[in-house]
């Protein structure tokens, strides 16, 4: 798929992966339609894109956990460019907190910004989708296939993502539309620093090494070369790839590795 002129939406574009996503399509030439609650700094972005890129780019005022929102963004998107070609589910929150100690509203928060508004977006964008024959993305984690401690909710959250769409690819597989899961390993974005503790609270700093992980500009560079190049899955670190093995032939093994590496973490939950 060449990316010029196509229409792209991108939920939770604000920041992190999603703004680098914004800028990496506007360099293919892509058009953008970026959505976020944060209407300010999703206009200034836009503006700078446009700009820079010579791309029409607006945004969209939209809290991905309210149903009408998501479908008041892919109408403004048909009313501004008549079309849509890619869907990309990017919008996401953590949390940080053992399930004993978690207020069980961190949990649902976690599945409706995750889940849900990924299922929302797609709902409404599909037919659309199906015209362009174009591509839905989910942004999803390795934590989709490997429940994290202290993570419960996150995981919980990846794991649901990972399954519907992944009986939605199949759902689709005569009809044209594309469906690709991404899964960066972990990144340097403020999806850590804005993590929910066990009452709901953001965490306010990252308790992991900031410079092992993936810039959300490696990320945003892979997941537009797989959907250029129609890819199925991203599995995007050596670790990642490692874990997803030993989750299937040596789980037990897996369980206390992943145990090891978070209870060594900044401030750890786990003992």
């Amino acid at each position: 798929m060449k990316l010029k002129d196509k229409v792209v939406i991108i939920t939770g574009a604000s920041s992190g992966i999603g703004k680098a996503l914004a800028i990496e399509f506007a360099r293919r030439g892509a058009n953008l339609v970026l959505a976020a609650r944060q209407y300010v700094t999703l206009c200034e972005i836009a503006q700078q894109l446009q700009t820079d890129h010579q791309i029409k780019a607006i945004a969209v005022q939209c809290d991905v956990t309210v149903e009408v929102d998501c479908s008041a963004l892919i109408k403004q998107t048909k009313l501004t460019f008549g079309k849509i070609d890619i869907l990309i589910n990017n919008a996401g929150i953590s949390m940080r907190a053992l399930f004993k100690d978690v207020d069980l509203h961190v949990m649902k928060s976690l599945m409706d910004v995750n889940f849900w508004g990924a299922v929302y977006c797609t709902k409404y964008a599909l037919p659309e989708i199906a015209k362009s024959c174009g591509t839905i993305v989910g942004v999803s984690s390795i934590a989709g296939y490997k429940g994290l401690p202290g993570r419960a909710g996150y995981s919980a959250s990846k794991y649901a993502m990972n399954g519907f769409f992944d009986a939605l690819r199949v759902e689709n597989l005569r009809t044209g539309i594309h469906i690709m899961l991404a899964c960066p390993g972990f990144t340097t974005s403020n999806i850590r620093n804005t993590a929910l503790d066990k009452n709901g609270v953001q965490q306010g700093e990252s308790t992991l090494e900031e410079n092992k992980m993936m810039t959300a500009e490696e990320v945003a560079l892979r997941i537009v070369n797989g959907v250029e190049n129609r890819k199925r899955t991203l599995i995007m670190t050596f670790q990642g790839k490692l874990t997803v093995f030993l989750s299937k032939f040596l789980p037990a093994f897996l369980d206390k590795q992943v145990f090891k590496v978070f209870a060594s973490e900044k401030n750890a939950v786990l003992k």
